[in-house]
């Protein structure tokens, strides 16, 4: 028997898939509450890494089918995240985007640690490799699944069916608050991608790409509203 039991939660089905993203929601829950400063930044890559790692190892498949589609979706959200806000200057003061209930656009990274290469570097890690693989484990490895069944293991990766497809990509738009419409596109791509492909390495892989030329973007033209 387990600290949880055992039917504890450490033993639940769900536990790899889940894990990694609710230490992950924690974190962003907590914001600045840890007041480490700098070091904050390598502390929560190093938390959420070790939540992959001791969560989710024996299920975790990072081969990649098809490199160059992968790449280009990845390449092609990143465009779609951006063009909004690059050809209609005002699009994100709307209030159907900025409100009480998606919040407002704020950077997490304070202004006074923004030329910190030390936060730049494990920001732009967290970004890049931690969060496409915790974030695709969670939407396309779990929840696509577990709404066609709570037998969630014997649905396959990428199997289509209408609610689930649409639900996941819908709460995929809720969680990036104001930039809910292009988070929407993205989810309806990875999801997508996820049914074309049926593998999760693909899906994380195209995020990656996503989330590397955002980060570039962030940091080379001063966008921090969205880090």
């Amino acid at each position: 028997m387990t600290a949880f039991g055992s039917d504890g939660l450490w033993n639940h089905p769900a536990r790899p898939w889940v894990g990694p993203f609710a230490v992950f929601c924690v974190f962003l829950g907590l914001g600045d509450f840890l007041g480490l400063g700098e070091w904050e930044y390598p502390f929560r890559a190093a938390a959420i890494a070790a939540a992959i790692w001791f969560c989710s190892r024996e299920i975790l498949n990072l081969r990649v089918e098809r490199w160059m589609g992968s790449v280009a979706l990845g390449a092609a959200v990143f465009a779609i995240w951006i063009a909004p806000d690059l050809l209609f200057p005002a699009w994100r003061e709307h209030w159907i985007f900025q409100n009480g209930i998606t919040g407002k656009v704020a950077s997490t990274v304070p202004e006074a640690l923004r030329s910190n290469p030390m936060v730049l570097l494990f920001r732009a890690i967290r970004a890049v490799l931690l969060v496409p693989v915790l974030e695709e484990l969670f939407w396309r490895g779990w929840l696509m699944r577990w709404i066609v069944s709570q037998d969630f293991q014997s649905v396959p990766i990428g199997k289509y069916a209408a609610n689930a497809f649409w639900i996941t990509a819908a709460l995929f738009a809720v969680e990036h608050g104001p930039f809910w419409d292009v988070g929407l596109l993205a989810g309806i791509a990875y999801n997508l991608w996820a049914v074309r492909t049926r593998s999760l390495g693909d899906c994380m892989l195209a995020h990656g790409i996503t989330n590397a030329l955002l980060s570039a973007y962030v940091i080379a033209a001063g966008q921090w509203g969205y880090w």
